[in-house]
């Protein structure tokens, strides 16, 4: 394969999150993306499409002879980079590629993913190829494994997007001496995607409208059965009795695995007949940030809808479960609490609206701060480009 910029570790672009990461950073950089997918079919209906070059990941579903033979080959020589190779198919075939950017976001906080993660650099490594892990964020505690930490020293370049991430990171590497990567701190590139207005669905009242976001992950993080959804309907039964505005129901993973559509269709059903609430369906992620934009007030679960409502300067409750969600809103407004409410942290049914009535109290003021803060934080997210773009041009040279 003749040499390329990768991207990698891109999970396809049903995840909403994941599909702006990569629109933004190819919007961003001078070189046209390879980009190596896990869906690239999915990536092709949206908006990646013609943005980059898609190579779908090779799969051993449906392959069972192979995936025995690589078992077997693996087994025998201790060569687990070898299922990489095959998933990527040319990637490691003829000349190395000067340079691969694995797509970071939360994979670190994922049990499930940290072998792949590991032997995806490894395999780059061993090439030549020099690796940066893009806009991620990391668990503190996750830091404390050996394991990962020598994964995470394999790669030339991290950039964190947030700063609990970076300090924890710099503290690894920085203050403990250890030989590591070079780590920087710039805001998620999903700040810098462009919207696009799509057609308002009828019920949907444009700037008088609450946008929430709910979904399966937040569901699964819950400490009490069921007390997510039930916070959800206590908030939308306040924003229906106490207020005059509309409500709008905006799903931003539609994975049949894990589906926002499920939980946000369920809130739907208990809520038609009032006529005061909307269900959106699935778009491209320039279409829901654009649905999201024109909305007064927003709730939500995932990380890059909520980053598409505060780029908006939409006043925003985040309902998190990890670092990303703290560590976003301490960089925007220098603390978390008020503007994250833990998912973990949900007792009463009534706590997503207490918090709502507090966001709700100080709209104005979060906006305007929005409107103040938001600029810089933008060009900041843009050096996440031009960092990309020098370090193409510095090893594709040699």
């Amino acid at each position: 394969m003749d040499n390329r910029l990768i991207m990698y570790m891109h999970a396809g672009s049903g995840n909403h999150g994941c599909e702006a990461i990569v629109n933004s950073v190819c919007h961003m950089i001078k070189e046209k993306v390879l980009l190596v997918s896990y869906r690239g079919e999915e990536d092709a209906s949206y908006s990646l499409k013609g943005l980059c070059d898609i190579l779908s990941e090779r799969s051993f579903n449906g392959h069972k002879l192979a995936h025995v033979l690589y078992y077997i080959y693996r087994r025998l020589t201790g060569d687990g980079e070898s299922f990489i190779r095959y998933r990527y198919q040319d990637v490691f075939k003829g000349e190395r590629a000067s340079l691969a950017v694995s797509i970071g976001g939360d994979n670190y906080c994922y049990e499930s993913m940290l072998n792949d993660l590991r032997l995806a650099n490894s395999a780059f490594n061993q090439k030549g190829t020099k690796t940066v892990l893009l806009g991620c964020s990391i668990e503190p505690k996750l830091l404390e494994n050996k394991q990962i930490v020598e994964d995470l020293a394999g790669y030339h370049t991290i950039i964190a997007r947030e700063s609990i991430t970076y300090r924890a990171l710099k503290k690894v590497f920085t203050e403990r001496g250890k030989k590591g990567p070079a780590l920087l701190c710039y805001p998620d590139p999903a700040f810098t995607l462009q919207g696009k207005e799509a057609p308002l669905p009828e019920g949907f009242a444009a700037g008088n409208t609450v946008g929430i976001n709910v979904s399966p992950m937040v569901q699964d993080k819950e400490t009490q059965e069921g007390i997510t959804l039930e916070n959800y309907q206590e908030l939308i039964q306040y924003v229906i009795d106490h207020t005059d505005m509309q409500v709008a129901l905006i799903p931003h993973v539609v994975w049949e695995q894990n589906d926002d559509r499920r939980p946000v269709h369920e809130l739907y059903g208990i809520f038609k007949e009032t006529g005061r609430v909307v269900e959106i369906g699935d778009g491209t992620c320039e279409e829901l940030k654009g649905m999201i934009a024109r909305c007064r007030l927003f709730v939500g679960a995932r990380t890059h809808a909520t980053i598409a409502a505060y780029s908006s300067l939409v006043p925003t409750l985040v309902v998190g479960y990890s670092v990303k969600a703290r560590g976003i809103a301490q960089d925007l407004f220098g603390t978390w609490e008020r503007y994250v409410i833990p998912v973990q942290n949900l007792e009463r049914p009534e706590d997503l609206t207490e918090g709502f009535k507090w966001l709700f109290s100080h709209e104005e003021e979060i906006r305007t701060h929005l409107q103040e803060v938001m600029p810089d934080y933008k060009n900041k997210a843009l050096l996440t480009g031009k960092e990309v773009d020098r370090l193409w041009e510095e090893f594709s040279r040699r």
